[in-house]
């Protein structure tokens, strides 16, 4: 029996990723924007760097972040969640290093403020959109 690659599962990983790379890669424009002297993205394909940045960062919460979040639990238990931002800081800086020319981080103050607008879109998108699409396509 031939399996059906485009099933309700891959609709929703697609759907799941298509609004994860558009909420990054606004976020990074509209922070970088915001915060000029703390993030730089290189203005000659302003959108394709920041779109790559956000493929990076969801390969990286994706890969990453689960053996990032099971190695702090102590840290953000003892901070009751507040570290788990910092979480997002570590992969920004990891994006940071691999774009180092076109896409980097100046500051500390910036990724912070970045990886918490970060969290905020995960939390949102996964409680307020992908959730309701995951319903409907079951």
């Amino acid at each position: 029996m031939k399996k059906n690659i485009f099933s309700k599962e891959f609709f929703y990983k697609l759907i799941d990723w298509a609004i994860k790379m558009v909420g990054y890669a606004a976020i990074l424009m509209v922070t970088s924007l915001i915060f000029d002297d703390t993030l730089y993205i290189d203005n000659g394909y302003f959108g394709l760097w920041s779109l790559i940045a956000a493929v990076i960062i969801f390969l990286l919460n994706k890969t990453i972040k689960p053996f990032l979040v099971w190695l702090t639990i102590p840290i953000t238990g003892i901070t009751l969640g507040l570290f788990y931002p910092f979480i997002n800081l570590i992969i920004l800086k990891i994006v940071s290093l691999v774009l180092n020319p076109h896409f980097y981080i100046n500051g500390i103050w910036f990724a912070v403020c970045a990886s918490l607008l970060i969290s905020i879109l995960n939390v949102l998108m996964d409680t307020f959109v992908l959730d309701k699409i995951k319903g409907k396509v079951k």
